[in-house]
């Protein structure tokens, strides 16, 4: 078994955490594992991408070929479809649903939601603002991972969850709670 999951979004949003958190229950779980990670201009809100191969067998190269990935975990919905050409025809793309408008160029947030609501295999929620709502703004990534969850199928949630325990723990038990209360909302919501 295996699978590619491509991660994106913008400088600051979490997309290196959600990579640790799978990376961490891959090793945990024994799993093959190739990560490839783009910084772009992260430092000026620019794209951040990362490529994760999880696999049962091993892997010879980090890199997702285009139509290879299953999974597509966006923090923001440009960013999704920016990487859709790499999707395969059943891969599944999970997606904030609030656009990050840091570019004067950004395309109409409409079209942008009417461009994902076309593909066959969408979740998009408002992650950022669920996050708020729920006191926990810092978790809005650990809840898109919760969202991604079932569809990752090589690892379990619970696997996902141990794993934001141990990457989390030097920073204390309350940001621990936080990001596994942001989790199990993104879970519930897709279920």
């Amino acid at each position: 078994m295996r699978k590619n999951i491509i991660l994106s979004g913008v400088g600051g949003q979490g997309i290196l955490s959600i990579a640790t958190v799978i990376g961490e229950a891959a090793t945990a779980a024994s799993l093959h594992l190739k990560q490839a990670e783009v910084h772009g201009m992260s430092q000026r809100g620019g794209d951040v991408q990362s490529n994760l191969r999880l696999s049962t067998e091993e892997i010879y190269s980090d890199l997702i070929p285009q139509g290879q990935a299953d999974i597509i975990i966006a923090m923001e919905p440009m960013e999704a479809l920016r990487y859709v050409p790499f999707l395969n025809k059943d891969g599944w793309v999970i997606t904030s649903s609030e656009p990050l408008v840091n570019i004067p160029n950004y395309p109409d947030a409409q079209r942008v939601a009417d461009a994902l609501r076309r593909l066959p295999h969408v979740k998009a929620l408002p992650i950022n603002s669920m996050a708020r709502e729920h006191h926990m703004p810092k978790s809005a990534n650990m809840l898109l991972l919760g969202m991604a969850a079932d569809t990752i199928g090589i690892l379990s949630p619970e696997q996902l969850r141990a794993a934001i325990g141990r990457i989390f723990a030097a920073k204390g038990a309350r940001v621990v709670e936080d990001n596994y209360k942001a989790f199990d909302l993104g879970l519930k919501e897709e279920r």
